[in-house]
């Protein structure tokens, strides 16, 4: 970098102290303070799009499955992220003598030290480099959803890093021997996408189809929650906007001009995959929108438009998004075909779409003067020649076969440590349930419980696990009172009866003891009206309230303890008929 051409951050930085003889100040770390804020805000804005991929990852899996999905998200970023810091963003840009054209190595457990003039610069790089990281794996969860086992995909989190951050340094580092070749990719339709992609086709293959998934043909499954669905696009929708707009990488010089245009380019080419995708599903569907036609077709369209966001023309972008859109709506049935369950169809978002936005550039791309994005080239359709087109296809290819290859290898090791498919009767019963101790209501496990019993499998866990949403105490108090309603209708009755063959019979014989006995049996089960205006209805049944008459009970013959966990206590008809089964108590 020659001292006359330096911008003014990269004069602040050359004041730092030089930490090996083999440093010079990346364009990664070219920040001024306002790019700084840029890139951090970004970077702050692109970790929501987690909460948009759970919503909607979790929205299309079984209800039984809605949390183990979650929790795969949080697992990635916990697990993704840190071994970023280890050793991913070093092999992605890491600056050290033994870097080369395959793999950065340097810059390790990055930490510089306070008085590093560039600290701030690279703490911002690396913050806005991890959120593409994290989303870059969190692609895959979805394709795994319903059968993987969650002790295999925690180590699958840990170690995917590789799978990405080898080829990012490709396409970003200054090692890379794409980018040395030419390669043009702004937001990471490639490293980030079509890797994702990749690696959800090889997973979803290698696990297998979940049971039952094609019996009945190659219709998609019932949603588990379609609004979830539904809220998880309008949340990646919104961080996409921070994705490819903040991969101008500042705002500095003319780079707050090409920001803008990504942001209205990235919505040009979703309105265009939006609108391809609601005619494709009336028509497929007789006249009908199906949720998941709209809901892929705008995120493939966003894919396509990512490698190139500020590069191409309004018109150019709508029909980009278009031929994205139509060619995940139309592959998503393919892969079905071909046995690849794919739940979320990540392999034809992420995968099929990311192909086609890394291409897309070689064929639309503008020179976006006087940055130097794509080194002074343009578009086969912009007179740019066939180069760019050709270094741009080389890409796509390179970065598909890095990541099914990569992915088939890592699943593969770890099979032999850990088996990456649940167990048949863990898939039946649901992974919240197996795996997290979460037992949903109405999701039909009764039936599968019953039905994996005569197989022998333990299951005195499992039956003991309280339902999620209600609370067991109250549950239990509830049943008490409706099982004390039950037995004083019972005595009713019975008492009417006796009464009634008394009257008939006029005993001339009976005792005053007798007389007395009976008269304080009916004083006692005889509803108070002001108690009974008090108590009303509790969960739609009318609750009797018991008098119980002072003046014809003595202290040691029982009295009522008004106690919120016991029941009122009658002791003189407990005597008459007791019952082990009810709280009647002496």
């Amino acid at each position: 970098m020659k001292l006359e051409n330096a911008t003014a951050s990269q004069m602040i930085a050359l004041k730092g102290v030089i930490r090996n003889s083999s440093y010079v100040i990346p364009g990664l770390y070219d920040l001024s303070i306002e790019d700084t804020n840029w890139v951090l805000t970004s970077s702050f804005i692109i970790f929501t799009m987690q909460t948009g991929f759970g919503m909607l990852e979790s929205g299309c899996v079984s209800i039984k499955n809605e949390v183990n999905i979650m929790m795969k998200n949080v697992i990635d970023i916990v697990l993704g992220g840190f071994t970023y810091w280890l050793f991913g963003y070093g092999m992605s840009f890491g600056r050290g003598p033994f870097s080369n054209p395959f793999m950065a190595i340097g810059d390790f457990l990055l930490d510089p030290p306070v008085g590093d003039e560039l600290m701030g610069q690279i703490f911002a790089a690396f913050l806005f480099q991890l959120s593409f990281a994290t989303t870059a794996t969190t692609i895959v969860s979805g394709a795994m959803a319903e059968r993987c086992n969650f002790k295999a995909y925690c180590v699958f989190s840990f170690l995917n890093t590789v799978v990405y951050c080898i080829p990012a340094g490709w396409v970003w580092g200054e090692h890379g021997f794409l980018n040395n070749l030419g390669a043009v990719d702004i937001a990471g339709s490639g490293p980030v996408h079509l890797i994702g992609g990749a690696a959800s086709f090889a997973s979803a293959a290698m696990l297998g189809p979940r049971l039952g998934r094609y019996a009945e043909g190659i219709d998609p499954l019932p949603l588990g929650n379609p609004v979830n669905a539904c809220m998880g696009l309008f949340v990646l929708w919104w961080g996409w906007l921070a994705f490819n707009s903040g991969s101008t990488y500042g705002v500095s010089g003319a780079k707050w001009q090409y920001a803008a245009r990504a942001a209205v380019m990235t919505m040009m080419g979703s309105f265009g995959g939006g609108f391809v995708s609601s005619l494709y599903s009336f028509w497929r569907h007789d006249g009908r929108m199906d949720i998941m036609d709209l809901i892929n077709g705008i995120l493939g369209s966003l894919v396509s438009i990512t490698a190139g966001c500020f590069l191409y023309r309004a018109w150019e972008a709508l029909l980009i998004g278009a031929l994205g859109s139509l060619l995940c709506v139309i592959s998503m049935p393919l892969f079905d075909r071909l046995g690849v369950d794919d739940p979320v169809g990540a392999s034809s978002v992420h995968g099929v779409c990311g192909i086609w936005g890394v291409i897309a550039v070689g064929l639309f791309a503008d020179n976006p003067l006087p940055m130097d994005t794509t080194k002074g080239r343009s578009g086969l359709f912009k007179g740019g020649g066939w180069y760019l087109l050709g270094i741009q296809t080389l890409s796509a290819l390179c970065l598909a076969c890095w990541g099914i290859c990569s992915t088939f290898l890592l699943l593969y090791v770890i099979n032999k440590v850990i088996p990456i498919r649940m167990d048949p009767h863990e898939e039946l019963l649901g992974a919240d349930l197996t795996e997290h101790r979460i037992r949903h209501t109405q999701i039909g496990l009764s039936r599968a419980i019953s039905a994996l019993a005569p197989i022998k499998i333990d299951l005195n866990e499992i039956v003991g696990i309280q339902p999620i949403g209600i609370n067991p105490g109250h549950e239990r108090s509830i049943e008490q009172l409706r099982a004390a309603e039950d037995k004083l209708q019972q005595w009713q009755s019975y008492l009417n009866q006796v009464s009634g063959k008394a009257h008939k019979l006029d005993t001339p014989h009976k005792t005053l003891e007798e007389h007395q006995l009976e008269t304080d049996i009916t004083l006692s089960l005889k509803p108070s009206i002001n108690e009974h205006q008090q108590t009303g209805n509790v969960f739609g049944r009318r609750l009797r309230s018991v008098q119980i008459k002072e003046n014809n009970w003595n202290q040691d013959q029982g009295t009522y303890k008004p106690n919120n966990s016991e029941l009122p206590v009658i002791s003189r008809v407990a005597k008459l008929d007791k019952d082990d089964n009810f709280a009647w108590v002496d």
